[in-house]
């Protein structure tokens, strides 16, 4: 099956030669502007959300947009009658010679592009009576040998919300034979459980490889990468959120409304607050379980300083320069 070349600097409106900074900047641009949470044509914003989020992915990653860039050469190359680099296959196939099936994703927000060539690929987990690789083999009657079919991994994409109060998604997987070359496709649902960590592996039973001689099949698992947000991100089951205030909040101390992924709550900055100081909400964070117990909601505080001062601004703080008896701590 072809797969499609991905433009992530088109997506988000860049040059080949964007900083990190530029990268980051548009990435959040597009993203409050197409979050699902905010737009009105939903199912059009969801889909050039995960768009952008799959650009963001590998361009904000050094070595993945290495590749990237690299592989875009490649791909004009290809254009040209040459093929772009191999896809990564199973080293125990290659070694036993065994061709190696493809498999292609729907639903997991993730294109097919993306899975190919940067999420490590799709891996196969051998069986544990298989320590020699795999293999065909057949008895003596010329019947294939029963053997469960491999393990299949693959990515899904799921946002800091589906995380939070989990959903069910539809999922489609086109294989293709590696004997006969006939594609084939099922279609299924993956439930995704309230408080899905990043990284968490979901397994879907008898969805990986055909079983060989009447075996069963083996099972998908499907590791979960929580979608970035434009305003928060997550670490177990924590949230973090980067709050900008002014220097006068931080040294008098405030009370600032602050959003979360399941409402609005109201946190006192005290007084003397530092650059970089975290505030924890307990209990504000995604669901650990069945326990009903939740991780924390963090708030990150960046002092933002003036960077344009009126004439009155400025007289101002001469008189506090000129008056204060504060002095920085020697480092």
């Amino acid at each position: 099956m072809s797969v499609e070349f991905q433009d992530y600097y088109a997506t988000l409106g860049l040059s080949r030669e964007a900083s990190e900074d530029e990268i980051k900047k548009a990435f959040r641009k597009l993203a409050r502007q197409y979050h699902p949470d905010v737009a009105q044509d939903k199912p059009a914003a969801e889909a050039k959300f995960k768009e952008i989020n799959e650009a963001y992915e590998v361009l904000s990653d050094p070595e993945k947009r290495k590749k990237y860039d690299l592989l875009g050469a490649h791909w004009r190359d290809a254009e040209n009658g040459m093929p772009p680099p191999p896809p990564r296959q199973s080293r125990r196939r290659a070694q036993a010679g065994v061709p190696e099936p493809e498999f292609h994703f729907g639903g997991t927000g993730f294109s097919d592009f993306f899975e190919q060539y940067f999420s490590g690929g799709t891996r196969y987990g051998f069986p544990e009576d298989d320590p020699g690789g795999f293999q065909y083999s057949y008895t003596q009657g010329g019947q294939p040998r029963a053997r469960r079919g491999s393990d299949i991994e693959g990515d899904i994409l799921v946002t800091l919300h589906e995380a939070m109060h989990g959903t069910v998604r539809p999922i489609s997987m086109q294989s293709v034979n590696p004997q006969t070359g006939q594609v084939e496709t099922t279609e299924f649902q993956v439930r995704i459980p309230p408080g899905a960590t990043d990284g968490r592996r979901i397994r879907v039973p008898g969805h990986g490889e055909p079983g060989q001689g009447g075996a069963p099949a083996g099972d998908l698992f499907l590791r979960v990468r929580h979608a970035t947000h434009p305003n928060f991100s997550s670490r177990e089951a924590d949230i973090y959120y980067e709050l900008d205030i002014a220097p006068w909040e931080a040294v008098l101390g405030a009370e600032i409304v602050v959003p979360t992924l399941d409402g609005s709550i109201k946190l006192r900055i005290p007084a003397g607050a530092e650059n970089g100081q975290k505030l924890r909400a307990k209990n504000r964070g995604l669901p650990k379980g069945k326990t009903g117990e939740r991780g924390d909601f963090y708030v990150v505080l960046n002092v933002q300083l003036p960077t344009t001062l009126s004439s009155e601004e400025r007289t101002l703080w001469e008189n506090l320069r000129a008056t204060s008896s504060f002095r920085p701590r020697a480092s």
